[in-house]
């Protein structure tokens, strides 16, 4: 009966440790927190409002300003993706509109330098 225990932990312990290795390797690949920011909003305390993501570019953004400059009602919205950001109610700051440089940030099991940028 101890055998059966002391297997049945260890498998655990092995399973629990490919689980957890699983996750780091993933977080990895996927795809940087995103939000939709209108570029012209930026308030130094707050950063920058967060609008509709139907303002953004349905794909990845590079880093060209202007580039989903879209009229909303009377006004200009000039929305682009703002990846990593933090994010404090409706605005978000701290981030980067470069998807490349939110991916080499990287974490646990990444190729990334893990910079800050912004």
């Amino acid at each position: 009966m101890a055998e059966t225990r002391r297997r049945l932990r260890s498998s655990t312990v092995v399973l629990g440790g490919m689980g957890v290795l699983a996750a780091a390797l993933s977080a990895c690949g996927s795809e940087p927190d995103r939000r939709c920011v209108d570029r012209d909003s930026y308030d130094y305390i707050n950063g920058y409002k967060i609008v509709a993501d139907k303002n953004c570019a349905s794909g990845s953004s590079s880093s060209s300003y202007g580039k989903s400059r879209k009229k909303t009602g009377r006004t200009t919205t000039d929305a682009d993706w703002y990846y990593d950001a933090d994010v404090s109610g409706r605005y978000a700051d701290n981030g980067t509109f470069s998807r490349s440089e939110a991916v080499d940030r990287g974490g646990f099991g990444c190729s990334g330098s893990g910079s800050g940028g912004g």
